[in-house]
C-alpha cells in the first residue's frame, strides 16, 4: 500500500512549481490538481512525474481538497501549495511519522514560515502559524471554500504538531500581495455569509486597526522590520475588505 501521497492545488504556478515538486521527491504519490492552468504548470509537474488530474476549482478549496483526498492513494496524505517548499529536515519527520505502525495521531500540524522580499518573517500573524497539512486519509474531510479547515470524523483523535517548518515563498511584489488580499476577501465574505456571520459599521470602522495593533505589536510584527510594517497593513486592509464586502451583500 502506498504511504504517503503529496497533494498541490494549482493554477498558473509555473514560476513556482518545480521548487515545489522537487522537495517532494520523498513521497511515494504525487498528486498535482489542476485548475486548467494556461501556463507551463501541468508540463512541468509531468517532469517531477506528478500525476495531474484537472479540475476546476471554483472559487472552493475545501472541495478541491477533499477531490484530492478522494484520489491519493497514500495511507497519508500531505498538502503542499505551490509556493511551498518541504525543507529536507521536515521531509525525513514526516517519512518518520508516517512509517511509524503504532502512531496514535489522525494529523499533524505543521508551522510555516513564510519568507517575503527578501526576509524570513518570524512574528506578526504569518510568523505564527502552524497548519493541519499532513492527514491521515479517512480521518475526516475539508469544509468552508476558504481558509479551509479539516474537520475530524472522531472527535477523540489527537493531532500533533512537528517540530520543524515548511517554507512559504508567497507575493513576490507587493502589488501581487494586495490583488490576492482583495481575492481571498471576497470569497472569505462569502463564506461568512453562508455561516451566518454579521458585519457592521462598528466593525468595518474598528476591526481593522485592531488587527494592525494585534498583529504588528501584539504579535511583535515590528520585529521584521519593514517587512512586518507592510504586512500588519495588508492584513488590516483584508480585515477592511471581508467586513465591508459582507455588509454590502447583507444589503442585496
Amino acid at each position: 500500500m502506498t504511504q504517503l501521497s503529496a497533494v498541490v492545488i494549482t493554477q498558473n504556478e509555473e514560476l513556482n512549481i518545480e521548487a515545489c515538486l522537487a522537495s517532494l521527491s520523498f513521497a511515494d504519490e504525487i498528486l498535482v490538481i489542476d485548475d486548467y492552468s494556461t501556463d507551463d504548470t501541468v508540463k512541468l509537474a509531468k517532469k517531477y512525474n506528478a500525476h495531474v488530474i484537472k479540475r476546476h476549482l471554483e472559487n472552493d478549496f475545501a472541495t478541491q481538497r477533499n477531490f484530492a483526498l478522494s484520489k491519493a492513494e497514500g495511507k497519508w496524505v500531505l498538502f503542499v501549495d505551490a509556493d511551498e517548499v518541504v525543507t529536507r529536515e521536515l521531509s525525513n519527520e514526516i517519512t518518520q511519522c508516517v512509517n511509524d505502525p503504532v502512531l496514535p495521531f489522525s494529523g499533524f500540524l505543521i508551522r510555516r514560515t513564510d519568507e517575503m522580499w527578501g526576509r524570513k518573517i518570524l512574528y506578526g500573524e504569518c510568523g505564527t502559524i502552524a497548519l493541519l497539512r499532513l492527514i491521515r486519509k479517512g480521518s475526516g474531510k475539508w469544509i468552508r471554500p476558504v481558509h479551509e479547515i479539516y474537520v475530524s470524523a472522531d472527535k477523540r483523535e489527537k493531532v500533533y504538531q512537528l517540530k520543524n517548518s515548511l517554507m512559504h515563498y508567497p507575493h513576490k511584489t507587493l502589488s501581487e500581495f494586495i490583488a490576492d488580499t482583495d481575492r481571498m476577501s471576497t470569497l472569505h465574505a462569502q463564506a461568512n455569509e453562508k455561516e451566518g456571520k454579521r458585519s457592521s459599521i462598528l466593525k468595518i470602522i474598528f476591526w481593522p486597526p485592531l488587527k494592525f495593533i494585534q498583529n504588528y505589536f501584539f504579535k511583535m510584527g515590528f520585529r521584521d522590520g519593514t517587512q512586518g510594517f507592510m504586512i500588519a497593513a495588508v492584513m488590516s486592509f483584508h480585515s477592511y475588505l471581508a467586513w465591508s464586502k459582507l455588509y454590502l451583500l447583507q444589503r442585496k
